[in-house]
Formats: C-alpha cells, sequence, structure tokens
C-alpha cells in the first residue's frame, strides 16, 4: 500500500469517527439537557476537555504518542482562542433565536473561506464556491426557522464566527508549522481550554439559565450522562484537530453540516422530533451540495497528484541523463568563449 492510499484512508478513517462521535454525542447531551434539565452547557465542555487532557496523559505515560514540546507561546494563545471561542458559540446561542444561531454556524464556512483567501492566499475554484453555495442553501431550508434580531446577540455572534475560524485556521497551520500531530498539538492545549472554560463556565451558565451549576441535584442517571458524555468528547475532541490537520477548516465546517442533518434525521427516527417537508428538503440540498464539494476535491487532488509526478519525473529525466547535462555544459562553455571573444576584439580595436 502506498504512502497516498494510506493518507486516503487515515483521512476516511477520522471523517468516520467525527461523525460517528459527534451525532452519539449530540444524542447522548440532547437526553441530558432536553430530559434531564442539566443545562449548563459551557461548564460541561470544560469537562470534557478536562476528561480528554487526563486520559491525553495517561496515553502518554503509556508511550501511545511521543510529548513534542514547541511555541509556548503560540500554544496557550491558540488553548485560550478556543476557550474563548467555544464560550462565545454558547453565549450566542444564549442571547439569540435558535434560527439566528444556525445563521452564526452557516456563516462560519465563508468567514473561513474569506481569511483564508486574504491572509493565507489559499484559492478556492468556482466549482468549490458552488458546492459551498448548494450546501449552505440546503443546511439554511433545514434549520432556520426564525432570524430575530438583537444588538447584543449580533455582536455575540460576529465575535464567535471570527474567533472559530481563526482557531480552526490555527488548528491546521501550527500542525503543519511545527511539525506535531493532531494528539501532541490537543494534549499541550488542553489545559488552557479546560482552565478558561472552568473559571468562565459556572458565570456564563448562571447568566444564560440564572441557575447554579454547584447547587444541581445530581442524581445517579444524570451522573450516568455526564460521564457517558466525557468519555464520548474524547474521541470527538481528537476526531475535530485529526480532520482539521488531515485536510482543512473548511472541509471541517462542511462534515459539521453532514452532522446537523444526520442530528435531525436521527431525532426524527430515534426520538420522533417534528419534521415537515422543509427539513426534508434543506437535507437533500445540503446532501447534494455535500457530494458535488467531495467530488470537486477529489478532482483537484488528483490533478495536483498529476502535476506532482510529471515535475518529480522531469527533474528524475534531467539528474538521470548524461546528454542533457554534457549538452547544458557545452552550451554554457561555448558562451563563455564567445563572450570572451567579443571582449577580446573590443580591447584589440
Amino acid at each position: 500500500m502506498g504512502e497516498g492510499e494510506r493518507f486516503q484512508l487515515g483521512t476516511i478513517g477520522a471523517l468516520t469517527l467525527s461523525v460517528v462521535s459527534s451525532v452519539s454525542i449530540v444524542i447522548c447531551n440532547k437526553a441530558l439537557m432536553s430530559s434531564l434539565h442539566f443545562i449548563f452547557a459551557t461548564t460541561l465542555t470544560s469537562w470534557h476537555l478536562l476528561v480528554t487532557f487526563c486520559s491525553l496523559h495517561v496515553a502518554l505515560k503509556m508511550r501511545f504518542f511521543e510529548h513534542k514540546p514547541f511555541e509556548q507561546k503560540a500554544v496557550m494563545g491558540f488553548g485560550i482562542l478556543n476557550g474563548i471561542s467555544i464560550g462565545l458559540l454558547n453565549l450566542s446561542l444564549g442571547f439569540n433565536s435558535v434560527g439566528f444561531y444556525q445563521m452564526t454556524k452557516l456563516a462560519i464556512i465563508p468567514c473561513t473561506v474569506m481569511l483564508e483567501t486574504l491572509f493565507l492566499a489559499k484559492r478556492f475554484s468556482k466549482s468549490i464556491q458552488f458546492s459551498l453555495g448548494v450546501l449552505l442553501l440546503g443546511v439554511g431550508i433545514a434549520t432556520i426557522t426564525d432570524l430575530q434580531l438583537n444588538a447584543l446577540g449580533s455582536f455575540l455572534s460576529l465575535l464567535a464566527v471570527i474567533t472559530t475560524c481563526v482557531a480552526q485556521i490555527m488548528t491546521n497551520t501550527i500542525q503543519k508549522k511545527f511539525k506535531v500531530s493532531s494528539t501532541q498539538l490537543l494534549y499541550q492545549s488542553c489545559p488552557y481550554q479546560a482552565g478558561i472554560l472552568l473559571i468562565s463556565g459556572p458565570f456564563l451558565d448562571k447568566s444564560l439559565t440564572n441557575l447554579n451549576v454547584f447547587t444541581f441535584k445530581y442524581t445517579t442517571q444524570v451522573t450516568f450522562f455526564i460521564v457517558l458524555s466525557c468519555l464520548i468528547s474524547i474521541s470527538v475532541n481528537f476526531s475535530t484537530f485529526l480532520v482539521i490537520g488531515k485536510t482543512s477548516p473548511v472541509t471541517y465546517q462542511v462534515l459539521g453540516h453532514l452532522k446537523t442533518c444526520l442530528v435531525l434525521t436521527f431525532g426524527y427516527v430515534l426520538l420522533q422530533d417534528p419534521f415537515s417537508w422543509r427539513n426534508i428538503l434543506g437535507i437533500l440540498i445540503a446532501m447534494v451540495g455535500m457530494f458535488l464539494y467531495s467530488y470537486y476535491c477529489t478532482l483537484e487532488n488528483q490533478q495536483k497528484a498529476i502535476e506532482a509526478a510529471a515535475q518529480a519525473s522531469q527533474a528524475k529525466e534531467v539528474e538521470s541523463d548524461p546528454l542533457l547535462n554534457v549538452e547544458n555544459g557545452s552550451t554554457v562553455a561555448t558562451d563563455t568563449l564567445e563572450q570572451k571573444a567579443q571582449a577580446w576584439s573590443k580591447d584589440k580595436d
């Protein structure tokens, strides 16, 4: 099996793990928040990150991966930014209608495309842009029900979109710049993410729910679902860094909208959530957009691979053919002699 095939299998595995774990944690958290009324989302996220860090620390001690320290300022800035983006997304949901919050999540893709184009000189073909437009249209039809606007909620949503885009772009660029794996980056940034959410989580949750997480009645059932949610979150956090590192922030967001469609479908099938023809139409359009995005990405990757192989073969031909080198050397020598002869004739005149 070649290196390219192994990379493709690794990418497919990362995408599958991300989808399965994310859909699982959404169903688990829905039961925890809707049925058991544990509605402290930010605090729960901080526990997720704390459990993820502890599990990675155990894995490090068991030598499942190697610790690779790199620039501490980059790790700290990245971890704090990630924690802030999670808190802002939760605040955005608290201060806006569900429809406007869905609009906020949809805005992450075009914002990411814009930032990567402006600051990283990345180019997105018209085919990719078209497929993303179809995807966003479908998800918008399926999920957006109302658009109630308010100044504070809009401002929080804007900050949430910007911080989320920058954090996800940094996830990709840091792994490539410092040559660290997704596991190594997650392990080093987790303490900062967990720390900022552990401190701010209870206050944010109280401002949004008017309830105190420390006075909540923790029954056996609630505790079971919290533990289950934390265990699933290990896979969610790991697969998030893995997918962004192997693909791109835009691909990760496309995958996120696939999860949204699957959650809507599972909610209807398993939990008997209300479902309309508008939901069905939106999901179908979104699936078409995802198929087009995958198709165009595959075509472009194949084209890049062909071009890279052609350039490599040309370079090998030049290195391996001595006649080309002799001819090049003869040409250089002839040109040099001609220049010297011209200079000599000018001096003679």
